[in-house]
C-alpha cells in the first residue's frame, strides 16, 4: 500500500532538527556532477531504460558496496529481468491498486513541542520507468498542523516471485506555503542509488534482514527486518488479527532510532510507531477508500504536474528518466 521510511519527513522550519541527517543532501547535490551509471554499468537514459523496453536483458546485479549495511545475507540482488513488463503491485502485504487512497493521521513529539501529522496516500495510474523497470508510481502529501510539508512521488514495482521493491522517492518540501526545493531525491540508477526491497514476497520473522532502498548521496539507508507476526492492531478502520511488525532503522543515523511498522494481509501499513530517538512519530490509518474515476483522473493529472515539475528541479537524477505516462484510467469506483 504505502509506507514511511527511518528518514524523517521535513516538517517545516519549526521542527528541522526533525530532518536530522538527511538535510546534509543540499540542492547543490542535485546540480553536481553527471552521475554514475547505473549499478548494472548503463546509464540510466540509455535504451534499457526506455517505456518501450523496460525490462532489458541483462544478468543479475548483485552490488557489493551494500552487502553488510543491514546485516548478514542483505545484499542487494537486481536483476531487471525478474520484474513485470506491466507492473502490478498485488504483495497481500503491500497493495497498490490504482484509484485507492488511504489516509494516516499521528503526531511527532520532541523537545520543541507536538506537531500533528495528516498523510494522503494516493495510488496513482501513472507508470514511470527508472533504472530498466516499469514502475507504479504512489502520490503521498504530509501536512504538518494542516500545512502542507511535502508532496512526493514514489516508486514501485514487483517481482514475478512476489517481492516489492522500491525504486526511488522525489520528495518536494515546502515551508509556509513556499516550496523550497527537493533535496532528498534520490532515483535508483543515479548517484550511486540503488533499489531495494519495500516488502518480501513471504515475510517471515526467521528471516534475514534486508536493504529497503540505499542512496549514499542524501544518506538514505533504510533497513528492514520482520520481527514478529500474527499481532492485533486495532486504530480507527478497525481491529486487525493478522498483523505483520517490520522493524526499520538507518545505521547512518543512529540517532534517530527505530521505526515499527504494521502490516495487514489485504490492507497493507495500518499503524507506525517510533522506538528510541529523539523525535517520536506515530501514524494510525484512519481511512481507506476508492476513488472514481473521475477522482483518479484529477490524481493522475496532478501527479503528472509534480512529475513535469521535477524536470527542472532534479537535473542530475530525476532528469534522467523518461516521463511518467497514465496507464490506468478507471478506478471501480462510481
Amino acid at each position: 500500500m504505502f509506507q514511511f521510511h527511518s528518514r524523517p519527513k521535513a516538517l517545516g522550519s519549526a521542527l528541522m532538527l526533525f530532518l536530522l541527517m538527511s538535510t546534509v543532501a543540499s540542492c547543490s547535490a542535485q546540480n553536481a556532477a553527471p552521475a554514475p551509471a547505473t549499478s548494472s554499468g548503463s546509464p540510466t537514459g540509455s535504451p534499457a531504460a526506455t517505456s518501450e523496453s523496460p525490462a532489458a536483458a541483462v544478468s543479475p546485479v548483485v552490488t557489493p558496496e551494500a552487502a553488510g549495511l543491514c546485516g548478514p545475507g542483505s545484499a542487494i540482488n537486481f536483476d531487471r529481468t525478474a520484474f513485470q513488463s506491466s507492473p502490478s503491485v498485488d504483495n497481500k502485504w503491500f497493495p497498490l491498486k490504482p484509484g485507492m487512497q488511504y489516509t494516516t493521521t499521528g503526531k511527532v513529539v520532541n523537545a520543541e513541542g507536538t506537531t500533528e501529522r495528516t498523510v494522503t496516500h494516493s495510488v496513482t495510474g501513472l507508470t514511470k520507468v527508472i533504472d530498466g523497470v516499469k514502475t507504479q508510481v504512489l502520490w503521498d502529501r504530509d501536512y504538518a498542523d494542516g500545512q502542507l510539508v511535502e508532496s512526493e512521488l514514489a516508486f514501485f514495482a514487483q517481482t514475478n516471485s512476489g517481492d516489492v521493491w522500491l525504486f526511488g522517492e522525489y520528495p518536494e518540501e515546502f515551508e509556509n506555503g513556499e516550496f523550497i526545493g527537493a533535496p532528498n531525491t534520490f532515483i535508483s540508477g543515479t548517484s550511486g542509488a540503488q533499489a531495494g526491497i519495500a516488502m518480501q514476497a513471504d515475510p517471515r520473522p526467521d528471516t534475514a534482514g534486508y536493504v529497503q532502498a540505499n542512496a549514499p548521496a542524501v544518506k538514505f539507508l533504510d533497513c528492514g527486518k520482520v520481527i514478529q507476526a500474527q499481532q492485533r492492531v486495532c486504530v480507527t478502520t478497525g481491529c486487525y488479527e493478522d498483523v505483520l511488525v517490520i522493524d526499520e532503522h538507518n545505521p547512518l543515523e543512529p540517532a534517530v532510532g527505530n521505526q515499527r511498522k504494521f502490516y495487514s494481509a489485504g490492507t497493507g501499513l495500518v499503524q507506525v510507531t517510533a522506538v528510541g530517538g529523539a523525535d517520536q512519530e506515530t501514524l494510525d490509518l484512519v481511512k481507506a477508500e476508492q476513488l472514481s474515476d473521475a477522482q483518479l483522473k484529477e490524481i493522475n493529472q496532478q501527479a503528472l504536474a509534480l512529475d513535469q515539475h521535477a524536470y527542472e528541479v532534479s537535473l542530475n537524477d530525476y532528469a534522467k528518466t523518461p516521463p511518467a505516462e497514465v496507464a490506468t484510467e478507471t478506478s471501480g469506483g462510481q
